[in-house]
C-alpha cells in the first residue's frame, strides 16, 4: 500500500489520540502539546511518498552495451536497468569534456549561458566565477525541499560554490580537479529518505586503474572489433578500442554493486535510477570535438518504484535529448517545479526537442571554438577558429597517449586514407554539414554541395539564433586569471596567441605550477 509504514501508522495514533483528548476536554494545554509532538515527529521520520533519485554517473562512455544493440560484450545489470525504464537512443552531451558538460548538467543552463564553459576554470580564488546571486543549482533545489543531498565522487563544476549548501558530507579538494565527495554507505540512507544522489563511475577511464586488467572476467575478443571509418585498423587503435569494451564489462559489474546495495537497504523500491555519461568515450576524433562520437551517450531513466506512470517498462524512445534535461526531468519526478530561468526540459511532459546544442572550447590549455546543432537527420558544425586545426596539442600529446602518438605516426608515413588523414589536416573549414541517416559517422561534408544549401542555412540560422538569445559567453574573451593558471600549469606545451600576452605581462610564471598536475587530494572537514 502507498505510504504504508511503521512510522506512518504511529504519527496517524498519536493524531487521533489528541483530537479525541481536545475534544473531551478542550484545553489549551493539549493544542499546544499535540502540535508540538506534531512538530517533533514530522522532523524526526521520512516522507516515504516521495521518491528517491539517484544518478549513477559515468565518465567518458559510449553506448556501446546489450540494451543498444551491442554484441561483443555482455552487460546484463545495465540491461536490467533498460528492462526497468526507459532507453533513450539520442542523448547527446552539451559539451564533449567533463567539467563544461557537467557544470551545465548540475545547473540546468548551458555553461555557455552562465560563463563555465571553459575547461577547469574557476579553479583558484582570483579566477573564480560565481552563479547569479539568487540562481541555485539542481542539488540545492533538492535540499531545499527537504531532500538529503549528496555526490560520491567528482563535481569538476566550473563555477565557485560552497559545497555544503549543494551537499551534506566531507569531500576532498585538489587544485585542479576541483572537489570530490566522500563515499556513503547505502546503509546510511535508510534514514536519510528522500535523498537525491549522485554515484560517479569511472566508466571510460576504468582503463587508467592499477588493477584494471585483474577485474575483467571476460576480455573483448579484439579480432572481432571494427573500428569506425575515420580511424585506421592499426593494433594500438583496436587495442585502445577494446580497453574501452572492457571498461564497459566493468562499469556493468559496478551498477550491479549498487542496485544489490539499494535492494539489500530496502530502499530500490523507493528509487528511480538516471543512468548516463558526461560524454562519449576518449579517442581520435571523439573527446572533445562535437562529432556524434564526442557527445552521444547512453541515457537510461529506471522506475523501481513502479509507481511514476509516465515510465514504460522495457521502452526506448528515440526523441532528441540534451543532457540539459536530466536535472529538469529529476525535479518533475519529485514533484519539484522547475525554475522558469532553466533551460532544461522535463522529458516526459515538455515537447520533444527539434536540435541539440552542442558547444566545445578551451580544453585544458588547448583553446578553441566550436558549435555544434545536432537535428534528427543532420549534424551542422561551426568552427570559429579556423587560423588553428583540429588537433592542436592537447594534454594527450603532453602525457604521450599512445593512440594520438600512432595517429601522427601514421599521418607521417603516408598510411592514413583520406578520411582518416582529413582530421589532422592543417586546415578546416569553418561549416560542416552532415547527412546522419546516410552518413553517420559525418564523413563527408555537405556545405559545398547545391542540392543542400537549404538545410545548411536552416541550421545555420539556428546557431545564430541560439547565439544571440543565449549571449553564448564563449563569443568574449577569457578570464584572464584562469588562462594565466594554465600557463603556469602546462608552460610551455601552450601555444595558443592569447598566451603571449600573459607571456609577456608575468615573465617566469610559464610551468610555475607544473606540481599541480601532480598534486594530491586534501581532505575537508563539515562541520554542520
Amino acid at each position: 500500500m502507498e505510504g504504508f509504514s511503521f512510522q506512518s501508522i504511529l504519527y496517524k495514533l498519536q493524531i487521533f489520540i489528541f483530537l479525541i483528548m481536545m475534544m473531551k476536554y478542550k484545553q489549551t494545554f493539549f493544542v499546544t502539546v499535540f502540535f508540538g509532538l506534531l512538530s517533533c515527529t514530522s522532523s524526526n521520520s521520512f516522507d516515504l511518498n516521495k521518491k528517491n533519485i539517484l544518478w549513477v554517473y559515468l565518465e567518458d562512455t559510449a553506448p556501446l552495451m546489450g540494451a543498444y544493440g551491442e554484441r561483443l560484450i555482455e552487460t546484463p545489470n545495465i540491461d536490467k536497468l533498460a528492462e526497468n525504464g526507459v532507453l533513450y537512443t539520442n542523448a547527446f552531451m552539451p559539451s564533449p569534456v567533463c567539467s563544461a558538460s557537467r557544470s551545465t548538467i548540475i545547473t540546468g543552463m548551458m555553461a555557455t549561458t552562465l560563463g563555465l564553459h571553459n575547461h577547469h576554470s574557476s579553479r583558484t580564488s582570483e579566477s573564480e566565477i560565481k552563479l547569479p546571486k539568487e540562481f541555485k543549482t539542481i542539488p540545492e533545489i533538492f535540499k531545499k525541499t527537504g531532500y538529503f543531498t549528496f555526490n560520491n565522487g567528482k563535481d569538476d563544476y566550473n563555477f565557485s560554490y560552497n559545497r555544503h549548501n549543494l551537499y551534506s558530507q566531507e569531500y576532498k579538494v585538489h587544485p585542479l580537479y576541483g572537489k570530490l565527495g566522500l563515499p556513503i554507505d547505502f546503509s546510511e540512507l535508510t534514514q536519510k529518505q528522500p535523498f537525491f544522489g549522485q554515484v560517479q563511475l569511472s566508466g571510460g577511464k576504468e582503463i587508467f586503474k592499477k588493477n584494471f586488467q585483474n577485474n575483467i572476467s571476460s576480455p573483448v575478443n579484439r579480432s572481432k572489433i571494427k573500428l569506425p571509418p575515420y580511424l585506421p585498423n592499426n593494433p594500438v587503435l583496436i587495442e585502445e578500442y577494446a580497453k574501452h569494451y572492457d571498461a564497459i564489462q566493468i562499469t556493468d559489474k559496478r551498477v550491479g554493486e549498487i542496485i544489490n546495495g539499494l535492494k539489500e537497504n530496502k530502499i530500490l523500491n523507493n528509487t528511480i535510477v538516471f543512468f548516463f555519461s558526461d560524454h562519449g568515450m576518449r579517442i581520435t576524433r571523439n573527446k572533445q570535438f562535437l562529432y556524434d562520437g564526442g557527445l552521444h551517450v547512453p541515457l537510461i531513466i529506471a522506475d523501481f518504484t513502479n509507481q511514476f506512470k509516465p515510465i514504460l517498462k522495457g521502452t526506448s524512445n528515440s526523441e532528441l535529448v540534451s543532457g540539459l534535461d536530466i536535472g529538469a526531468t529529476s525535479l518533475a519526478i519529485a514533484e519539484i517545479e522547475i525554475p522558469d530561468i532553466m533551460e532544461g526540459r522535463n522529458l516526459f511532459t515538455d515537447p520533444p526537442r527539434d536540435y541539440v546544442i552542442s558547444t566545445r572550447d578551451r580544453c585544458d590549455f588547448t583553446i578553441d571554438r566550436i558549435r555544434s546543432v545536432r537535428t534528427k537527420n543532420f549534424k551542422y558544425i561551426k568552427n570559429f577558429m579556423i587560423d588553428r586545426p583540429y588537433t592542436q596539442p592537447t594534454y594527450m600529446d603532453v602525457n604521450g597517449v599512445e593512440f594520438v602518438k600512432t595517429m601522427r605516426t601514421l599521418k607521417e608515413q603516408g598510411k592514413l586514407n583520406s578520411v582518416q588523414e582529413r582530421f589532422l589536416s592543417d586546415f578546416r573549414p569553418s561549416e560542416e554539414l552532415y547527412d546522419i541517416v546516410n552518413d553517420p559517422f559525418e564523413l563527408k561534408n555537405l556545405v559545398s554541395e547545391q542540392e543542400y544549401e537549404l538545410k545548411l542555412k536552416e541550421h545555420a540560422k539556428i546557431l545564430e539564433d541560439w547565439i544571440l538569445k543565449t549571449d553564448d559567453k564563449g563569443q568574449y574573451p577569457e578570464n584572464e586569471e584562469n588562462l594565466k593558471f594554465m600557463l603556469e600549469i602546462w608552460g610551455d606545451h601552450v601555444v595558443n596567441p592569447e598566451y603571449e600576452i600573459l607571456k609577456n605581462k608575468y615573465p617566469g610564471i610559464a610551468g610555475s605550477k607544473k606540481h599541480i598536475l601532480k598534486a594530491q587530494y586534501q581532505k575537508v572537514k563539515i562541520t554542520n
